[in-house]
Protein backbone atom coordinates (compact mmCIF):
# COMPACT_ATOMS: atom_id res chain seq x y z
CA UNK A 1 0.00 0.00 0.00
CA UNK A 2 1.50 3.38 -0.98
CA UNK A 3 2.07 6.12 1.59
CA UNK A 4 3.72 9.53 1.57
CA UNK A 5 5.33 11.08 4.61
CA UNK A 6 4.04 14.57 5.45
CA UNK A 7 5.55 15.10 8.90
CA UNK A 8 6.49 13.61 12.23
CA UNK A 9 4.94 13.38 15.66
CA UNK A 10 7.34 12.49 18.46
CA UNK A 11 8.87 9.13 17.51
CA UNK A 12 6.66 8.31 14.53
CA UNK A 13 6.09 9.52 10.98
CA UNK A 14 2.82 11.09 9.83
CA UNK A 15 1.88 9.35 6.61
CA UNK A 16 -0.99 9.63 4.13
CA UNK A 17 -2.38 6.54 2.44
CA UNK A 18 -3.21 7.04 -1.23
CA UNK A 19 -4.26 5.09 -4.30
CA UNK A 20 -3.14 5.94 -7.83
CA UNK A 21 -4.90 4.28 -10.77
CA UNK A 22 -5.15 4.70 -14.53
CA UNK A 23 -3.44 7.00 -17.01
CA UNK A 24 -4.26 10.28 -18.68
CA UNK A 25 -4.96 13.68 -17.18
CA UNK A 26 -4.81 13.33 -13.39
CA UNK A 27 -7.72 13.91 -11.04
CA UNK A 28 -7.23 14.06 -7.28
CA UNK A 29 -10.35 13.25 -5.23
CA UNK A 30 -10.47 14.60 -1.67
CA UNK A 31 -13.03 13.02 0.62
CA UNK A 32 -15.41 14.44 3.18
CA UNK A 33 -15.78 14.03 6.93
CA UNK A 34 -15.84 11.44 8.49
CA UNK A 35 -15.04 8.99 5.67
CA UNK A 36 -11.97 8.17 3.57
CA UNK A 37 -10.79 7.99 -0.02
CA UNK A 38 -12.78 4.81 -0.66
CA UNK A 39 -15.97 6.87 -0.39
CA UNK A 40 -15.42 7.89 -4.02
CA UNK A 41 -16.25 4.38 -5.24
CA UNK A 42 -19.08 5.59 -7.49
CA UNK A 43 -16.87 8.21 -9.15
CA UNK A 44 -13.55 6.38 -9.61
CA UNK A 45 -14.75 3.85 -12.23
CA UNK A 46 -16.46 6.56 -14.28
CA UNK A 47 -13.32 8.69 -14.26
CA UNK A 48 -11.11 5.73 -15.18
CA UNK A 49 -13.45 4.77 -18.02
CA UNK A 50 -13.22 8.36 -19.29
CA UNK A 51 -9.44 8.06 -19.55
CA UNK A 52 -8.27 9.83 -16.40
CA UNK A 53 -5.54 8.97 -13.94
CA UNK A 54 -7.36 8.96 -10.59
CA UNK A 55 -5.71 9.56 -7.21
CA UNK A 56 -7.55 9.26 -3.91
CA UNK A 57 -6.07 9.68 -0.45
CA UNK A 58 -7.11 9.57 3.17
CA UNK A 59 -6.91 12.81 5.12
CA UNK A 60 -4.67 12.67 8.21
CA UNK A 61 -6.64 11.18 11.07
CA UNK A 62 -8.95 9.19 8.79
CA UNK A 63 -8.97 5.91 6.90
CA UNK A 64 -5.59 4.22 6.60
CA UNK A 65 -3.56 7.40 7.13
CA UNK A 66 -1.73 8.20 10.35
CA UNK A 67 -3.79 9.48 13.26
CA UNK A 68 -1.68 12.23 14.86
CA UNK A 69 -2.95 14.54 17.57
CA UNK A 70 -1.99 17.66 15.61
CA UNK A 71 -2.41 19.26 12.21
CA UNK A 72 -6.19 19.59 12.02
CA UNK A 73 -6.44 22.93 10.23
CA UNK A 74 -6.67 23.90 6.59
CA UNK A 75 -3.17 25.28 6.27
CA UNK A 76 -1.87 21.85 7.27
CA UNK A 77 -4.43 19.97 5.19
CA UNK A 78 -3.43 22.03 2.13
CA UNK A 79 0.25 21.39 2.84
CA UNK A 80 -0.52 17.66 2.98
CA UNK A 81 -2.22 17.91 -0.42
CA UNK A 82 0.78 19.81 -1.80
CA UNK A 83 3.11 17.07 -0.56
CA UNK A 84 1.06 14.50 -2.46
CA UNK A 85 0.95 16.56 -5.66
CA UNK A 86 4.67 17.31 -5.50
CA UNK A 87 5.78 13.76 -4.70
CA UNK A 88 3.70 12.32 -7.55
CA UNK A 89 4.79 15.25 -9.75
CA UNK A 90 1.22 15.86 -10.88
CA UNK A 91 0.67 18.53 -13.52
CA UNK A 92 -2.44 19.72 -15.32
CA UNK A 93 -4.31 18.16 -12.40
CA UNK A 94 -7.99 18.57 -11.58
CA UNK A 95 -8.73 18.86 -7.87
CA UNK A 96 -12.14 17.56 -6.78
CA UNK A 97 -13.17 18.08 -3.17
CA UNK A 98 -16.34 16.92 -1.44
CA UNK A 99 -17.55 18.75 1.68
CA UNK A 100 -14.48 19.06 3.94
CA UNK A 101 -12.40 18.21 0.89
CA UNK A 102 -13.50 21.43 -0.78
CA UNK A 103 -11.44 23.22 1.86
CA UNK A 104 -8.20 21.57 0.75
CA UNK A 105 -8.94 22.56 -2.84
CA UNK A 106 -9.66 26.21 -2.09
CA UNK A 107 -6.89 26.70 0.48
CA UNK A 108 -4.35 24.94 -1.78
CA UNK A 109 -5.15 27.28 -4.66
CA UNK A 110 -5.17 30.29 -2.34
CA UNK A 111 -1.83 29.42 -0.78
CA UNK A 112 0.14 27.75 -3.59
CA UNK A 113 -1.47 28.92 -6.81
CA UNK A 114 -2.52 27.03 -9.91
CA UNK A 115 0.81 26.21 -11.57
CA UNK A 116 0.06 22.49 -11.36
CA UNK A 117 -3.76 22.74 -11.40
CA UNK A 118 -6.01 22.98 -14.47
CA UNK A 119 -9.45 23.10 -12.82
CA UNK A 120 -11.29 22.56 -9.56
CA UNK A 121 -14.61 21.03 -8.55
CA UNK A 122 -16.35 21.60 -5.22
CA UNK A 123 -19.13 19.17 -4.32
CA UNK A 124 -21.36 20.17 -1.38
CA UNK A 125 -18.85 22.90 -0.48
CA UNK A 126 -17.93 24.51 2.83
CA UNK A 127 -17.30 27.87 1.25
CA UNK A 128 -17.38 30.78 1.57
CA UNK A 129 -17.61 31.02 5.40
CA UNK A 130 -19.93 28.86 7.44
CA UNK A 131 -19.93 30.79 10.73
CA UNK A 132 -22.52 33.51 11.26
CA UNK A 133 -20.84 36.80 12.17
CA UNK A 134 -21.66 40.48 11.87
CA UNK A 135 -20.10 40.60 8.43
CA UNK A 136 -21.40 37.16 7.45
CA UNK A 137 -25.10 37.08 8.35
CA UNK A 138 -25.77 34.21 5.94
CA UNK A 139 -23.71 31.86 8.09
CA UNK A 140 -24.77 29.35 10.74
CA UNK A 141 -24.89 30.14 14.46
CA UNK A 142 -21.76 29.03 16.30
CA UNK A 143 -23.73 27.37 19.09
CA UNK A 144 -24.63 24.57 16.68
CA UNK A 145 -20.98 23.62 16.27
CA UNK A 146 -20.30 23.79 19.99
CA UNK A 147 -23.14 21.32 20.34
CA UNK A 148 -21.47 19.03 17.81
CA UNK A 149 -18.24 19.13 19.79
CA UNK A 150 -20.06 18.32 23.02
CA UNK A 151 -21.88 15.43 21.39
CA UNK A 152 -18.65 13.99 19.95
CA UNK A 153 -16.88 14.24 23.28
CA UNK A 154 -19.81 12.63 25.10
CA UNK A 155 -20.52 9.73 22.71
CA UNK A 156 -18.73 9.78 19.38
CA UNK A 157 -20.37 6.62 17.93
CA UNK A 158 -23.85 7.96 18.70
CA UNK A 159 -22.99 11.36 17.18
CA UNK A 160 -21.78 9.64 14.01
CA UNK A 161 -25.07 7.74 13.74
CA UNK A 162 -27.06 10.98 13.81
CA UNK A 163 -24.60 12.70 11.46
CA UNK A 164 -24.78 9.96 8.84
CA UNK A 165 -28.57 9.89 8.97
CA UNK A 166 -28.51 13.55 7.88
CA UNK A 167 -25.53 12.96 5.56
CA UNK A 168 -27.69 10.65 3.42
CA UNK A 169 -31.18 11.96 4.34
CA UNK A 170 -32.00 8.44 5.44
CA UNK A 171 -35.61 9.31 6.20
CA UNK A 172 -36.04 10.11 2.50
CA UNK A 173 -33.61 7.80 0.73
CA UNK A 174 -33.16 4.89 3.13
CA UNK A 175 -33.76 1.61 1.30
CA UNK A 176 -33.69 3.26 -2.12
CA UNK A 177 -30.65 5.47 -2.73
CA UNK A 178 -28.84 4.41 0.46
CA UNK A 179 -29.09 0.84 1.68
CA UNK A 180 -28.78 -0.20 5.31
CA UNK A 181 -25.55 -1.98 4.41
CA UNK A 182 -24.01 1.05 2.68
CA UNK A 183 -24.97 3.24 5.65
CA UNK A 184 -23.40 0.69 8.02
CA UNK A 185 -20.21 0.68 5.96
CA UNK A 186 -19.99 4.46 6.33
CA UNK A 187 -20.48 4.20 10.10
CA UNK A 188 -17.80 1.51 10.33
CA UNK A 189 -15.34 3.74 8.47
CA UNK A 190 -16.30 6.81 10.48
CA UNK A 191 -15.99 5.17 13.88
CA UNK A 192 -12.54 3.89 12.88
CA UNK A 193 -11.24 7.44 12.44
CA UNK A 194 -9.20 9.15 15.12
CA UNK A 195 -11.37 10.38 17.98
CA UNK A 196 -9.10 13.43 18.23
CA UNK A 197 -9.42 14.17 14.52
CA UNK A 198 -13.20 13.72 14.62
CA UNK A 199 -13.47 16.29 17.39
CA UNK A 200 -10.90 18.77 16.09
CA UNK A 201 -12.27 18.80 12.55
CA UNK A 202 -15.48 20.49 13.70
CA UNK A 203 -13.59 23.75 14.24
CA UNK A 204 -12.15 23.56 10.72
CA UNK A 205 -15.66 23.79 9.27
CA UNK A 206 -15.69 27.39 10.47
CA UNK A 207 -12.63 28.38 8.44
CA UNK A 208 -13.08 31.68 6.59
CA UNK A 209 -12.26 31.05 2.92
CA UNK A 210 -13.37 34.45 1.65
CA UNK A 211 -9.81 35.66 1.07
CA UNK A 212 -8.96 32.51 -0.90
CA UNK A 213 -11.85 32.66 -3.35
CA UNK A 214 -10.63 35.63 -5.44
CA UNK A 215 -7.35 33.75 -5.99
CA UNK A 216 -9.06 30.91 -7.84
CA UNK A 217 -7.92 31.46 -11.43
CA UNK A 218 -8.90 28.11 -12.94
CA UNK A 219 -12.35 26.95 -14.08
CA UNK A 220 -14.47 25.94 -11.08
CA UNK A 221 -17.50 23.66 -10.84
CA UNK A 222 -19.85 23.59 -7.85
CA UNK A 223 -22.48 20.87 -7.45
CA UNK A 224 -24.77 20.62 -4.42
CA UNK A 225 -28.05 19.03 -3.44
CA UNK A 226 -30.76 21.52 -2.54
CA UNK A 227 -31.77 19.42 0.50
CA UNK A 228 -28.28 19.38 2.03
CA UNK A 229 -28.78 19.07 5.80
CA UNK A 230 -25.08 19.14 6.70
CA UNK A 231 -23.99 22.29 4.83
CA UNK A 232 -27.11 24.39 4.17
CA UNK A 233 -27.10 25.42 0.54
CA UNK A 234 -28.15 29.03 1.23
CA UNK A 235 -25.10 29.43 3.47
CA UNK A 236 -22.72 27.72 1.05
CA UNK A 237 -23.15 26.81 -2.61
CA UNK A 238 -25.74 29.38 -3.61
CA UNK A 239 -23.44 32.18 -2.47
CA UNK A 240 -20.50 31.12 -4.62
CA UNK A 241 -21.56 32.30 -8.11
CA UNK A 242 -21.13 35.89 -6.91
CA UNK A 243 -17.75 35.17 -5.36
CA UNK A 244 -15.92 33.01 -7.93
CA UNK A 245 -15.48 34.41 -11.42
CA UNK A 246 -16.79 32.20 -14.21
CA UNK A 247 -18.15 29.57 -11.87
CA UNK A 248 -20.22 26.71 -13.28
CA UNK A 249 -22.96 26.00 -10.75
CA UNK A 250 -25.38 23.07 -10.65
CA UNK A 251 -27.99 22.02 -8.10
CA UNK A 252 -29.43 18.54 -7.71
CA UNK A 253 -33.13 18.79 -6.79
CA UNK A 254 -33.84 16.91 -3.59
CA UNK A 255 -30.21 15.93 -3.26
CA UNK A 256 -28.78 15.42 0.24
CA UNK A 257 -25.24 16.17 1.36
CA UNK A 258 -23.80 12.87 0.09
CA UNK A 259 -24.76 13.41 -3.54
CA UNK A 260 -21.79 11.40 -4.81
CA UNK A 261 -23.43 8.26 -3.41
CA UNK A 262 -27.15 8.98 -3.64
CA UNK A 263 -27.07 10.75 -7.03
CA UNK A 264 -23.96 9.40 -8.79
CA UNK A 265 -25.39 9.65 -12.31
CA UNK A 266 -26.00 13.38 -11.95
CA UNK A 267 -22.71 14.04 -10.20
CA UNK A 268 -20.64 11.97 -12.62
CA UNK A 269 -22.28 13.56 -15.66
CA UNK A 270 -21.55 17.06 -14.37
CA UNK A 271 -18.01 16.17 -13.39
CA UNK A 272 -17.09 14.38 -16.63
CA UNK A 273 -18.51 17.18 -18.76
CA UNK A 274 -16.55 19.73 -16.73
CA UNK A 275 -13.31 17.75 -17.07
CA UNK A 276 -13.50 17.46 -20.86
Amino acid sequence: MPYIKVGEENSGPIELYYEDHGTGRPVVLIHGFPLNGASWEKQVPALLDAGHRVITYDRRGFGKSSQPATGYDYDTFAADLKALIDQLDLRDVALVGFSMGSGEVVRYLGAYGSERVSRAALLAPLQPFLLKTDDNPEGVDGSLFRGFEQAIAADRPAYLKAFLDDFYNVDTFGGTRISEQAWQLSWNVAVGASSIATLKCVATWLTDFRADLPKLDVPVLVVQGDDDRILPIDSTGRRLPELIAGLRYEEIPGGPHAIGWTHPDEVNAALLDFLK
